[in-house]
């Protein structure tokens, strides 16, 4: 049985963690992926610590978690053959994914515009940190921008920390990420419509668009209630945040005065329920000391296993603030298969993020390592573009194409 996106091949013009995510996606799903990386040089996640050393060889961590599933074609677009090869494989392919700085592809004449021509066909999509789509361009759109620009921009930043400490980051890299799945879910809108129309279309995917929709619950705050909301400082729900038990933190959240009510009776503290302090979400919320003071002395004498037991059984959704180790160690990601394994021939196994959802009718992800630079320039030219095997190695002698000499 094959995967969902059998048969779809996909090329990735990409670089860092946004577009890698993205076409990673589609490669578990079962899509062939092409990566194209500089001669030489390739991704620079390549060269971004940490590494992992074995008998000579020497991998990035990042980069072989996000390039699992694909192959890697060197080819160097400054050379006219290297533009000549690339609007070859462009013929042949469903999909494009492109996350380099904006305009430098349509500088060379092969943006979305050449590569339509070539194949109407072709579902071309671009991560762009302030979207490309004509009609919808801004004043920022020829901006680059890294994860915490999209952050900052779209608010979210603007609520992760204390109040009395300047705004935080959330986690590196997550509006890559999350823009990565974004556009993936965009490309299969056009896939779907390419199944009845016959023809592709430009996917744009802005950071800046993709986080700011993350953080809808702002938006509709400041829209129907003309509140902005501050870090730090709740309004409307508490107590929710993490809380210091035994042996480590314990998150929990109160959403409304039903699951209130269960954490009182769960503290033996009932008299809470009906205090004006403590009656509401907004009472709550002005009076934090006080219902914080409480909490702790509550938490103190658990263990976070005893915490999270008495919790969700009565009902108050909870889970143990977990670190890495904690996760390796988890039943739960055990039993799902989210952490896969993978075997680099050269330094071993290593276990990855497995991508969700689960599907209930399709086989497994594939687990094949991220591939070393050029490890596939040979096949691809060879039995994709009808290049001979001389004719290689001529492109290989000029520098336009590079190759991973063990695996030529």
């Amino acid at each position: 049985m094959d995967r969902p996106l059998s048969g779809i091949r996909v090329v990735g013009l990409e670089q860092y963690m946004a577009g890698p995510y993205c076409t990673m996606l589609l490669a578990d799903a079962g899509a062939e992926v092409i990566k194209i990386e500089r001669p030489g040089s390739g991704d620079p996640r390549r060269a971004m610590p940490p590494f992992v050393e074995k008998n000579g060889a020497k991998k990035a961590a990042g980069f072989m978690a996000y390039n699992r599933n694909k192959k890697s074609l060197a080819l160097d677009f400054r050379n006219e053959k290297g533009q000549e090869v690339y609007r070859k494989l462009v013929a042949q392919a469903d999909v494009v994914v492109e996350n380099l700085r904006p305009g430098s592809l349509d500088r060379l004449g092969l943006g979305y515009d050449a590569v339509h021509k070539i194949n109407p066909r072709v579902v071309y999509a671009v991560i762009s940190g302030f979207g490309r789509l004509a009609g919808y361009e801004g004043p920022y759109s020829d901006r680059p921008a890294f994860d915490i620009v999209a952050e900052a921009m779209s608010g979210i930043m603007n609520l992760v920390g204390f109040e009395d400490k300047p705004p935080s980051w959330t986690i590196y890299g997550m509006a890559d990420i999350y823009s990565g799945m974004v556009t993936a879910y965009g490309i299969m809108q056009a896939l779907f419509m390419r199944s009845r129309t016959g023809e592709g279309q430009l996917v744009d995917s802005a950071m800046y668009d993709n986080m700011l929709s993350l953080n809808e619950s702002m938006v509709a705050l400041y829209s129907v209630a003309g509140q902005s909301p501050h870090r730090g400082r709740p309004r409307n729900a508490y107590p929710r945040g993490a809380y210091k038990a035994r042996d480590g933190y314990v998150a929990v959240n109160v959403p409304d005065e039903r699951i209130w009510r269960r954490w009182c009776e769960t503290m033996g503290q009932l008299e809470l329920i009906d205090d004006p302090r403590t009656n509401s979400g907004t009472a709550r919320s002005k009076n934090r000391a006080f219902v914080d003071e409480i909490i702790a002395r509550w938490f103190v004498g658990l263990t976070r296993r005893e915490a999270v037991e008495q919790l969700n059984n009565a009902g108050v959704p909870t889970g143990p603030v977990h670190t890495a180790e904690d996760v390796f160690a988890c039943p739960q990601v055990r039993a799902r298969g989210m952490l896969m394994r993978i075997h680099d021939a050269d330094v071993g196994d290593f276990q990855f993020a497995r991508t969700p959802p689960h599907l209930s009718s399709a086989p497994e992800l594939p687990t094949e390592p991220a591939p070393d630079l050029g490890a596939h320039t040979h096949t691809i030219l060879q039995d994709l573009l009808g290049y001979t095997s001389e004719q290689v190695d001529e492109l290989v002698a000029g520098g336009v194409v590079g190759v991973n000499q063990s695996n030529t």
